[in-house]
């Protein structure tokens, strides 16, 4: 049985129930992690998902709503990292290299935090006390700027890349499909609808849509295209013949039970499968 954890469901405007961006699909013993937005270390610890256990981390793109913690999180692991963890291993679009070095490398901006726990006999003591040896590795991670096609394969699963339509040519931005036995799910992230993502979606049976807002209000607003609107989620699950259709990155007017009301039967008038308009925290059994 597999399971998507909604860890973050919102968008750059913070509220107190929804911020950023941050999904995690559980596939058996392994975690696979969908964009690090602010807060996600947190909420993965308040979900009962440490952060050891992610083994993959994928990038849709580097707005900060999808990628503001990341630098917690490659920290936070490695710290409670004891040796016997496998290496993280992390893909997205350029510049996932460069930010990954900015952030941890040997001239990044937290360097002097690694350094200090690499070499202080305090932090060193500490970091034996909780089953690790000496000396103390410095972080280490396999960081991978990928462009479409197919990304990783392993024995159960495989995970493919399409280019999709955000805020080009300020920022590249990917979807991801994971399909694995008995079932294929699609990570749109922050998209328009467009060819390339109808393709990689083609046959799916979860949908996983980032939701601004009503899509009349967006329009009027010109906040679309570049983004996903509840017509626009609706009509891709529809035609990719998904069953379930999952609701993420809900702005807050969205979330105002009028405006959800509306945006769900607008929803199910164009949409036969399953939805689910997905809240922090919660799990879906997939």
């Amino acid at each position: 049985m597999a399971t998507l954890h909604l860890i973050g469901a919102g968008v750059p405007t913070p509220t107190r129930t929804r911020f950023g961006t941050c999904s995690i699909l559980e596939l058996g013993e392994e975690l696979l992690m969908f964009d690090c937005g602010p807060a996600a270390t947190a909420k993965l610890v308040q979900a009962g998902l440490f952060p050891t256990r992610i083994e993959h981390l994928f990038f849709t793109h580097h707005h900060f709503d999808h990628s503001g913690d990341y630098a917690t999180f490659l920290l936070c692991r490695w710290d409670q990292s004891v040796g016997r963890e496998k290496r993280l291993k992390v893909w997205g679009p350029p510049p996932t290299e460069l930010i990954t070095d900015r952030l941890i490398g040997p001239q990044g901006a937290f360097v002097f935090d690694w350094r200090a726990r690499v070499g202080a006999p305090v932090s060193q003591r500490v970091h034996q006390n909780r089953g690790g040896s000496l000396p103390r590795p410095r972080p280490q991670l396999e960081v991978h700027d990928i462009g479409p096609g197919p990304v990783l394969r392993t024995k159960r699963w495989r995970v493919t890349a399409a280019p999709v339509h955000h805020v080009e040519p300020w920022l590249t931005s990917l979807a991801y499909r994971v399909d694995t036995k008995g079932l294929s799910i699609v990570f749109a992230g922050d998209t328009e609808p467009c060819a390339a993502l109808r393709e990689l979606a083609a046959g799916c049976e979860v949908f996983v849509a980032n939701c601004w807002d009503l899509q009349d209000r967006m329009k009027a607003n010109g906040e679309a295209p570049g983004q996903t609107g509840t017509h626009d989620a609706a009509t891709m699950a529809e035609e990719c013949g998904a069953r379930m259709l999952v609701l993420t990155h809900i702005g807050k007017r969205l979330a105002a039970p009028a405006s959800r009301r509306k945006g769900l039967a607008e929803i199910r008038r164009l949409y036969k499968g399953r939805v689910v308009l997905g809240e922090e925290f919660m799990r879906v059994a997939l």
